[in-house]
């Protein structure tokens, strides 16, 4: 059997649970998932050894002190922490743990960060002049103090450097990173069983953005908005129009604009017209299905009018989106 891959993930005060446990959990289904091929050793590694407290309270018990990791390290995956700021989440960046990551990445075969992690990697200067993400409610805060890094917080990972550095987006993103490292490991079809085990809808792939277009804004004070706005997510193809959406709702039509746009903050057919664009962009980025069947598929009837919106929502074309996406998850 081939030697295991090595996984050192870091810990420290404070660290996110899930930033841990959710990429430990995917290489130890991964390991089962693969009989007889490379399987993974994961080990914690904090700047001393023994019980760490995470951000949940519950305590992990490191395998290694900082200084017993060594050279021998395949995956270096460094997970995050925040501090709460006045104007939202601050990442915290540990002196300590920042000269470890820059001292032990030069030996490893790739590095990882998950969420706020990249602010790590970054103040080790690993991020210079490279494209990478993090959670969104930080990803200003990278920019400015790294203006020598690519801040993009839309992806939910970035892979970069000819696949040796990877950052993650936020929280359960963790899970479509370590999938993605997975399926660099040991192929697709090990990744998708593991995606199968974990019970995730599916393997999200990392050009896809952090948001979906529901998500992206906050419950409204209306339950029967929320409805609605489930229930276009689920009828792209049908008429959804504001007066159809009216109907619907039996209200009429300007009544029924006005709650709208007072509850989303949009307008009901800039909010149809950005759901078709995300399923548009899902397709785009996991099919190599035509533009006419993608923009059927999405609800919009022509690949002229997709075209139409892509231009006008992404500042792209529904080709080059598909071949920047390509060229980002295969480089």
């Amino acid at each position: 059997m081939p030697l295991p891959h090595r996984v050192v993930i870091a810990v420290f005060p404070d660290v996110d649970l899930l930033d841990v446990a959710g990429p430990a959990e995917v290489f130890a289904l991964a390991n089962g998932e693969s009989p007889g091929r490379a399987r993974y050793d994961v080990r914690l590694a904090s700047p001393r050894r023994g019980e760490v407290r995470t951000s949940a309270g519950v305590r992990l018990v490191t395998d290694l002190e900082f200084d017993d990791v060594g050279a021998a390290v395949d995956t270096l995956l460094v997970p995050g922490a925040v501090d709460a700021g006045e104007l939202g989440p601050v990442a915290r960046i540990d002196p300590e743990v920042v000269a470890w990551v820059a001292a032990t990445a030069p030996h490893a075969r790739r590095v990882a960060s998950v969420c706020v992690g990249a602010h790590v990697l970054a103040a080790a200067g690993l991020l210079d002049g490279k494209t990478a993400t993090t959670h969104w409610s930080t990803a200003a805060q990278l920019a400015a103090a790294h203006p020598a890094v690519t801040v993009d917080p839309d992806p939910i990972f970035v892979r970069t450097d000819r696949g040796r550095l990877w950052t993650g987006a936020g929280i359960s993103a963790c899970l479509d990173l370590a999938l993605a490292l997975v399926a660099e490991d040991l192929g697709e079809e090990t990744a998708l069983a593991v995606a199968r085990r974990l019970v995730m809808y599916l393997k999200r792939q990392g050009g896809q953005s952090q948001f979906s277009v529901p998500l992206s804004r906050p419950a409204t004070s209306r339950r029967d908005i929320d409805e609605l706005c489930a229930w276009i997510a689920d009828h792209l193809g049908e008429d959804l129009s504001a007066a159809a959406l009216a109907a619907r709702m039996c209200l009429s039509e300007r009544h029924f604009a006005r709650i709208f746009t007072q509850e989303t903050g949009t307008g009901p057919a800039a909010y149809v017209e950005a759901a078709r664009v995300e399923a548009a962009r899902r397709l785009l980025e996991s099919t190599d299905s035509p533009l006419g069947d993608v923009a059927t598929a999405a609800g919009f009837g022509s690949a002229e009018t997709l075209h139409r919106s892509f231009r006008r929502r992404l500042a792209t074309t529904p080709a080059a989106y598909r071949r920047r996406f390509r060229r980002a998850t295969t480089t």
